[in-house]
């Protein structure tokens, strides 16, 4: 069938995508502080979950402000990554270049939470566990979560920004201190905090020396952008098929298992869709909606690609997406396959669902309904649990209380298989 489709127009990457990667509303002075009690909260880990290592699926480790810095040379300090205060806001700088703000840290060193904002504004307003392993496990603890799967927190590896520096071997000097300093906290945590690695996708074999060396390291899950395009080649090229630019990686990644992360927020540019004049309280929960949203949009596009017919090993992990969408979104791209006769035209191999069950984990945090009543029809093998912490949306407090809640009326095997199963075979944990 002949097929004329040309590649829709889309806004590349720019050199300030780090400064802009959280919006600077979210860092007003203000916000309400949530005083918490937790005496009244479950402490460890509820006798339903005895004997269940709970992985926390999402949740995000601040950059220390120290972490390109305490072991740089007097000479590179001003080169390298470091943190500034400006307009009392800490903010890092890479050069001259700024490149955002902390990230997003609502959780305060008093363990009260930070609400109609997306985080405190300094280092020293934020919990010592967002950035530091030590208290990050303590707070674990007393949660009852036993490992978690960490990502970045502020803009300090997006791609765009680090490439615009001009300088090759500093963006990977940043890259590999990145990937180098989640080596470091699996290590000094026994394997509980697991984060996920960043890639140079600007350059193929940058890339795919960085790849062979995260695998070698350990590491154990690869945040990906859902479309590559906006600064190099995207995953499908011009003739409709696989981009060679990325054929090695999914090789490499398809036979070692390695699982491949995409969060949302990097599918859809929210904002596109959010009337003109609202204002900032009235944007965040549409923002975070419609990110949701992105992730069907790369769950389906991995579906039509034909990629998972050629790499049916694949595992990706759509994280922070939510679950309850997943059953609509499958009878309807079901149905729409059908009418389109996508399968045929396009040679497909598999049905949606068929790739859902094969290749596809999704994970949930504050959901009430489809925890307890969706397992079922969306597979209790695809299912992970987050907290998402230290994020503004984050579950805490009352971690061991919404577990209860969700996952209380199955049965132990169940329960041990979405909090702790599902993880271990997505992530190759090695528990």
């Amino acid at each position: 069938m002949a097929d004329d489709t040309k590649t829709i127009s889309l806004e590349k990457s720019l050199e300030d995508d780090a400064k802009f990667y959280w919006l600077a509303d979210g860092y007003k002075p203000g916000g309400f502080v949530r005083e918490i009690d937790h005496s009244t909260y479950i402490e460890g880990t509820h006798a339903l979950f005895n004997g269940i290592k709970i992985v926390d699926c999402d949740t995000h480790f601040t950059e220390p402000p120290d972490l390109f810095q305490r072991d740089a040379p007097a000479s590179m300090k001003d080169k390298l990554p470091r943190v500034v205060n400006v307009d009392g806001i800490d903010t890092w700088f890479i050069g001259d270049k700024n490149f955002g703000s902390l990230g997003g840290n609502v959780v305060a060193k008093d363990r009260n939470k930070l609400l109609s904002r997306l985080s405190y504004r300094t280092y020293d307003e934020i919990h010592p566990g967002s950035y530091q392993v030590k208290p990050r496990l303590e707070e674990m603890d007393k949660t009852g979560i036993w490992a978690q799967i960490c990502f970045q927190n502020g803009g300090l590896t997006q791609a765009g920004s680090l490439l615009a520096l001009g300088d090759v071997d500093l963006a990977m000097t940043v890259i590999r201190g990145f990937n180098d300093a989640c080596k470091e906290r699996m290590d000094e945590s026994g394997g509980r905090i697991n984060c996920t690695a960043t890639l140079p996708y600007w350059d193929k074999d940058l890339m795919l020396a960085e790849t062979r060396r995260i695998i070698d390291m350990g590491i154990k899950g690869i945040t990906l952008p859902d479309r590559p395009e906006r600064l190099v080649a995207g995953y499908l090229g011009e003739d409709h098929k696989l981009n060679p630019f990325w054929e090695e990686f999914f090789d490499i990644t398809n036979s070692t298992g390695m699982p491949l992360c995409f969060h949302i927020n990097t599918a859809l540019d929210a904002g596109s869709a959010i009337w003109d004049n609202v204002q900032f309280s009235q944007r965040l929960p549409m923002n975070a909606m419609l990110n949701t949203i992105g992730t069907c949009a790369t769950m389906s596009n991995f579906m039509v690609s034909g990629i998972l017919d050629k790499y049916e090993d694949l595992k990706i992990g759509l994280i922070e997406s939510g679950i309850g969408w997943v059953p609509f979104v499958l009878e309807m791209l079901e149905h729409q396959f059908y009418e389109f006769r996508t399968i045929q035209e396009n040679d497909l191999k598999r049905t949606p669902k068929e790739y859902f069950a094969k290749n596809f984990w999704v994970s949930f945090w504050f959901e009430e309904y489809a925890p307890k009543h969706m397992l079922e029809e969306i597979g209790f093998d695809r299912v992970l649990f987050e907290t998402d912490f230290p994020h503004p949306t984050s579950l805490y407090p009352g971690v061991q209380e919404k577990l209860v809640e969700q996952l209380g009326s199955y049965d132990y095997e169940t329960r041990k298989q979405i909090l702790e199963g599902n993880a271990v075979e997505l992530f190759n944990l090695e528990f």
